[in-house]
């Protein structure tokens, strides 16, 4: 609220947290780290060996997660939908790690019924790279009413949803314009005039080309039209949420709240123009 945003996508660890799910023993920075090194081959004998002890630890403990999943009410997470209405956000979307190829048709089902439970008209996801797997949670997300938005990184292509949205109505895009940009495709606009109507929300950010560096970049430095995008959506009568990603570096003397002000006058400017 501090930053002017009325409308969020809210990913999992919070919310979760907020309706009771165990908490992890196993520290996240550090295990992640390894995985970093494991798939780089730079683990030492020493980490490899402490890695596989976490690697247990993370196994029993998503077997935990997945036992509450099953179990937990949605009261919790109705509380927490009217917290935020009450202070004047909604939540359009939900990601929590429920949808992964391994995690259990109850862990999946719950992720959509606790979405709802938000307001949520969707849960957002990485794209598996997986034509079952998206064909599987398509049709589990037409017996909730829930749409699957996926997001991608720069693998993006103007035909990387292709498959998954031949496969189910409920499967569209969460859209991230930066980094389609820094994956070097062309015309970045036509993804969105060409996909809108399976658009759920869209990631905004400012990155650059390949040419140029693929850098993060404060908005309006990098080549991503945020402007063009905005102005589009706008003229068109669009009415998917662009998502403010701040992933830029924060300048010295600056905080998160601040830069998101920034961007939101952005958006509001090109809006406006």
């Amino acid at each position: 609220m501090d930053c002017g945003i009325s409308a969020i996508e809210l990913m999992g660890d919070p919310a979760e947290s907020f309706a009771g799910k165990p908490e992890s023993p196993v520290d996240r920075y550090t295990f992640f780290g390894f995985m970093r090194k494991s798939r780089n081959g730079e683990l030492t004998a020493e980490e490899e060996k402490e890695f596989d002890n976490l690697k247990k630890e993370m196994a029993a403990y998503n077997s935990q997660v997945a036992e509450w999943r099953s179990k937990v009410s949605m009261d919790k997470f109705e509380e927490l939908k009217k917290m935020y209405n009450d202070a004047g956000v909604s939540i359009y979307a939900f990601k929590p790690s429920a949808f992964g190829k391994d995690n259990t048709d109850d862990e999946i089902n719950y992720g959509f019924k606790a979405a709802k439970a938000l307001g949520a008209s969707h849960v957002t996801l990485e794209h598996p790279s997986d034509d079952e797997h998206t064909k599987k949670l398509g049709e589990m997300a037409a017996k909730h009413g829930i749409y699957v938005a996926y997001h991608g990184h720069t693998q993006q292509t103007p035909t990387f949803w292709d498959t998954a949205l031949e496969q189910s109505k409920y499967n569209a895009l969460n859209l991230d314009l930066g980094h389609f940009v820094a994956a070097g495709n062309e015309a970045p606009l036509n993804i969105i005039k060409e996909k809108h109507d399976h658009i759920k929300s869209m990631h905004v950010k400012d990155r650059q080309t390949p040419e140029h560096g693929q850098g993060n970049v404060v908005w309006g430095q990098g080549d991503t039209p945020l402007v063009d995008a905005l102005q589009m959506m706008r003229d068109n009568n669009y009415s998917f949420p662009a998502t403010i990603e701040l992933e830029y570096d924060i300048p010295e003397g600056s905080d998160a709240i601040a830069e998101v002000k920034k961007c939101l006058a952005f958006a509001k400017e090109a809006l406006e123009s």
